[in-house]
């Protein structure tokens, strides 16, 4: 049962993210991040450590990308007592290759840890399949 309650819990925050990034809310973003994230990402720069790093990685994707589109399609958690992890199968709409606005299918994967009681993102990893 305790599973259940810590996969709702992830779900939650993922959930609250993703609608923080659709308005571009950069505090909501980084709410529940650890201060020594890791994330891969698909523009440049391929990995980003820590927090203000990670924070630069939203100024790219806000100008690129509008406003509004970051959506949850497919979304799968594995919670035990301290560690987490989700994979999901989301969709915004880019504009850095083509300059206009196009639908973009990715994935991104998310691990967490219980720090202090609360859920901490301390990995992410967002991708496109290879054309």
């Amino acid at each position: 049962m305790q599973q259940h309650v810590e996969e709702a819990k992830v779900r939650e925050l993922v959930e609250n993210w993703a609608q923080a990034v659709r308005t571009r809310d950069i505090n909501a973003i980084l709410a529940h991040h650890s201060q020594d994230i890791v994330m891969f990402d698909v523009p440049p720069p391929l990995q980003s450590t820590g927090l203000d790093a990670y924070r630069k990685t939203w100024e790219l994707f806000f100008k690129y990308t509008k406003e509004g589109v970051f959506d949850i399609q497919e979304l799968h958690i594995a919670a035990g007592e301290t560690v987490a992890f989700c994979f999901a199968i989301m969709k915004c709409e880019d504009a850095y290759k083509s300059r206009k606005y196009i639908p973009i299918d990715f994935r991104l994967t998310i691990g967490l840890e219980k720090i202090n009681g609360q859920w901490i993102i301390t990995h992410e990893h967002h991708s496109v399949p290879s054309e």
